[in-house]
């Protein structure tokens, strides 16, 4: 048989298990409510950020003294602080600089694990033994404290925060990404592409990631709410986004001195850091369930 002859037919019948794989991953991710719920939660969230100029009723840098400390109102639901800012403004503009952290500092996790787990697990050997036992130090560092001291050796500010988080999250990826590639390297389709004298970019390209993609897609929307969460964290240490640009754990931060008296200034920066991330887990999980092949009715 001609093995240049196989190769279309191989290409064929990936995409066509591809295609049925993802058909098949949403319409049981559809019966999840809690991952529906999830994602109406992720969507809303999204939403608000991209479109918070217009849903904002105030700037989120507009200051008037003479309403300062004013209780939940009418005029402003969700209070003003200290500066007479509207807090409600401050956490829809927030919902940028938060999402905008977790999303770009997972796609660099992502990237730098990806890279590295693909070469770990696809060579194998004294490659793998290297990077792995590299990895295995990284790991051995509790993230949120290896990303604070990035950011204090960086130094405060958007981007070095999204720097921090995303190298400080690197050593999960590759995990997730190695162990993929193992399971991968050796079927059928990988052998039958080797035969047709495939590079090892291209089998990597072609072949290894796209059916290693699902684990890295559960563990990036997984990874997105814990660095939402270290953002908050390096903000609220003064190491991430600075002022005036409102950012939740900042608004915490800020507001913690005034928590006895002027609950609100806390609460409502609070809630959308637990509602956003509890969001981002449940759509997490249900990804995590949806694409999982045992787990099939």
């Amino acid at each position: 048989m001609n093995p240049m002859a196989s190769a279309p037919v191989v290409e064929e019948e990936e995409i066509v298990k591809k295609k049925s794989l993802w058909v098949d991953a949403w319409s049981r991710m559809r019966r999840n409510k809690l991952a529906m719920f999830g994602m109406f939660l992720v969507l809303l969230i999204i939403f608000l950020a991209i479109f918070a100029p217009v849903i904002a009723p105030y700037h989120y840098d507009e200051q008037n003294t003479n309403i300062a400390f004013q209780f939940p109102s009418w005029s402003h639901p969700f209070g003003t602080d200290n500066y007479g800012r509207d807090i409600l403004s401050r956490v829809i503009y927030g919902a940028r600089s938060s999402l905008m952290v977790g999303l770009v500092s997972v796609c660099v996790s992502s990237t730098l694990g990806g890279v590295l787990g693909c070469i770990a697990g696809f060579y194998g050997g004294k490659v793998d033994n290297i990077i792995m036992r590299c990895i295995d130090i990284v790991l051995a560092i509790p993230a949120t404290l290896l990303a604070i001291a990035i950011a204090a050796i960086l130094g405060p500010g958007l981007f070095n925060a999204v720097i921090s988080i995303g190298l400080s999250n690197v050593g999960r990826f590759t995990r997730v990404v190695r162990g993929a590639v193992l399971t991968v390297r050796g079927q059928e389709y990988v052998e039958a592409a080797r035969s047709i004298n495939a590079n090892n970019f291209r089998i990597i390209r072609r072949y290894v990631l796209p059916n290693a993609f699902a684990p890295m897609l559960v563990e990036f929307t997984l990874n997105i709410s814990t660095s939402i969460l270290s953002a908050s964290q390096l903000s609220f240490l003064g190491l991430g986004v600075q002022p005036p640009m409102p950012e939740w754990g900042a608004m915490l931060s800020a507001g913690r001195r005034f928590i006895r008296d002027y609950w609100y200034i806390t609460t409502f920066p609070g809630l959308s850091i637990m509602l956003t991330v509890y969001g981002f887990n449940l759509l997490g999980d249900g990804l995590r369930d949806a694409l999982d092949p045992r787990l099939k009715d």
